[in-house]
Formats: C-alpha cells, structure tokens, sequence
C-alpha cells in the first residue's frame, strides 16, 4: 500500500543481486579535416561470377559503404557503426572469438556505437574531382573496424570505399535484414590463399562498379539513391589503396593485378604465404608507391617485407609504430579505452601508446601519404622521422 514501508530480509538471507550494468555505447574520435562526412551502404551484386564460398549461389554479392566530404548535414540520419544484426554477432563471436579483444559479451552496445558520418547529405562542393581509396579489413574483421581513420580521410577530401567480403567476413547484413557469415576454415593456408584471391576479383569488381556510379549510374542492387553530388564527382585516374592484416596483403595483391591502383598501404599484414614462403608480390615488389605500417616489437612480417623493400622497384618506406601491438592500426584503439577491461586485457589488444597518439599519428601518416601521391602534396612526413610525431619510427 501507498506508505507503508518494504518489509527487511530475513536476517542471514544473501543480499539480492545488483543488475547488470547496461552495456557501454562508446564513441569515435572525430576526424581532424576540414570537410562533414557522408555515407552511403550500397549493395553490389556481381552477375557475371559465381559466389565461390557458397555452392549454388549463381551471384557474388558484397555490401560497401562509400564516405565522401559532404555539407549540408542537417536533418540527416547519423550512420549506424553496425545494423542491429551485425553487432549482435560481432558481439558474441567476433570481438574475442576472431578477435582475441577479451571483451565481454554484453558489456559493448556496438551498433550504438557513436560515429561522425551522416547518410545521404550531398557531396561537398570543391576543385576538381575527389580521388578514391579502397579500404580492405583484416581476417575477422568487418568493413566498419576503421571507420576511425576511414572518417578522417573523407574529412580530408577523400571518397573512401570499405568493402566486406561476404563469407570470409564474419558478419555482413545486407539490407534485408539476413546475415552472411564467416564459412568455417577446413584448411588455413588454402582458405587464406582463396580469401586473397576472392579479395582481389571483388576489389576489381567494386573498381568496376564506381566507374558505373560515377558515370551517373546508381549500381546498388536495391535502388538506394545516391548522394547529391556524388555521380560526377570520383576521380578514378586517382585511386589508392589501403588494409590491415590480410587487408594490408590484398592491397599489394590488388596493386600487383589491376594498373588502376596507384598506391597502397599495408598495415601490419604479411607478404608471406601461411607455411613461410614468399608470396609472388614480395619476391618482384611493385612499380608504383606502397607503404609498409606496423606494428612495434617481434613480428612475423620480418621475411616478406625485407623481400619486398629489397625486390620492389618502386618507392617504398617501412614504418613501425612504437608502443604499438596489431590492433592499433584499427578501431580497437579508439574503443578498447572505453570498455572498463582490465590493465593488461587493454595492452595486449593496443599496446602502451597512448590511444590519442596512434589515432593522431596514423591518421598523420595516411594522409600525407595519399596526399603526396594521388594529391601532389608535399609529403614532408615520409622523408624522416618528425618532431611533431616521436611515435612513428624510420625503418631502415
């Protein structure tokens, strides 16, 4: 009854349970240029190939998500880090099932996850057309694991195109609501040896696809609309490339196969087959630019990427981020700091460099990289070690 007070518990009876805290939404840095992001998620079907993970599948489908500097942002949807389906599965397979982060399930809300792109504002208006970069994830890891440094690059003028590669990402939601998962590994060096390849056929067809877009077709499968401003507005005479881990390694495999990709990054990923053995890439290099990115202390890229500086006749630096462990080249280091795990749990996924000094400092280095080569920039950080940024080390 309405002020009567609650009865006490038995004495000696165990105090209830507390409930479960809620789950943490954490957020994304913001991007540090000049421009508004935008975004769009288009779904690409590729007719002319079966899928080759799924028998029966007479088509290849891919979902990508295309940022770009937009304006007029107001009054726009913010896009999602993850649809709901998705992040409930990064939740509770991906995040430390692939990922080994040692994240809790239920501790993260990642489709909450806060981010600084909105969807469907128009293109910013600007000189010249806007140069394109492919951005390529890691084995385990969905297109949306460095939306950090993909932001930053829309912010700073570039159209930037992350690609999942359905069945050997670990989630992909296409937009009726049905989930793609990860095919189950039999073999690890043949199933890395087919991803790679499977990468490359998808990275040329999604090349192919935006050469549609911009000629003022719309190729998403559903009829999404496209930006205001975005047919028209792609410079692929100008197309980078760039990934983490076996992103990293198809970014050499891509260059090394199709001519309209004029520099790439690999951060952190092997040039080196699964049982040891130089991948053909390594053992010729390339003839256009390409930055090798990775990761401080003992690491098992040392033979491709000394075969690979030695063998390439093109311009090449090697880098090493101190302090710095795998996944600091993606989103972990941005998000880990905000998920209450223990000490050690957070220096075995990013390392001991401070979160704000990786992000600032890749971020730094990307961008002067694709500035200098597709944009004419001076690249003043790529000619030695900077005063500005003591964390990002000259390899010899």
């Amino acid at each position: 009854m309405i002020g009567t007070t609650a009865a006490a518990p038995p004495a000696g009876a165990a105090p209830a349970p507390a409930p479960p805290a809620p789950p943490v939404a954490p957020s994304l840095p913001a991007p540090t240029g000049p421009y508004r992001v935008g975004e769009v998620p288009l779904h690409l079907v590729d007719r002319s190939r079966p899928d080759p993970w799924v028998t029966g599948k007479p088509s290849r489908e891919l979902m990508v998500s295309v940022y770009y500097p937009a304006t007029r942002t107001a009054g726009h949807p913010a896009a999602p880090y993850m649809l709901a389906g998705a992040a409930a599965h990064f939740d509770a397979v991906t995040a430390d099932g692939y990922l080994g982060l040692g994240v809790p399930p239920g501790r993260t809300d990642w489709a909450a996850t806060v981010t600084h792109a909105v969807q469907g504002a128009p293109v910013a208006a600007r000189r010249g057309r806007l140069p394109v970069l492919i951005y390529s994830p890691g084995l385990g890891e969905p297109r949306t694991w460095d939306t950090t440094l993909v932001e930053d690059l829309a912010s700073r003028g570039y159209v930037v195109v992350t690609v999942d590669n359905t069945y050997e990402s670990p989630e992909v939601q296409f937009p009726d609501g049905s989930l793609a998962t990860m095919v189950t590994p039999t073999d690890p060096g043949a199933f890395i040896d087919k991803a790679l390849a499977v990468r490359v056929a998808d990275t040329r067809f999604v090349l192919d696809q935006l050469g549609l877009l911009d000629a003022g077709h719309d190729p998403d499968a559903d009829g999404t609309p496209l930006p205001p401003g975005l047919a028209g507005a792609l410079d692929l005479s100008e197309v980078g490339m760039f990934g983490h881990s076996m992103g990293g390694t198809a970014a050499a495999l891509a260059m090394d196969t199709d001519p309209r990709i004029r520099a790439g990054i690999d951060m952190d990923g092997n040039l080196t087959e699964y049982d040891g053995t130089l991948m053909p890439v390594a053992e010729h290099g390339l003839k256009d630019p390409f930055l090798l990115l990775g990761k401080d202390g003992s690491t098992d890229t040392g033979p491709g990427w000394q075969a690979f500086r030695a063998h390439t006749p093109g311009w090449t630096r090697q880098l090493t981020l101190r302090g710095s462990e795998h996944a600091s080249f993606t989103d972990a280091e941005a998000l880990v700091p905000q998920l209450g795990l223990p000490a050690a749990t957070r220096t075995g996924d990013i390392g001991t460099i401070a979160p704000a000094t990786a992000v600032r400092t890749t971020e730094a280095y990307v961008s002067a990289y694709f500035g200098h080569w597709l944009l004419g920039r001076p690249g003043r950080l790529l000619t030695g070690p900077s005063g500005r940024y003591p964390a990002m080390e000259f390899v010899d």
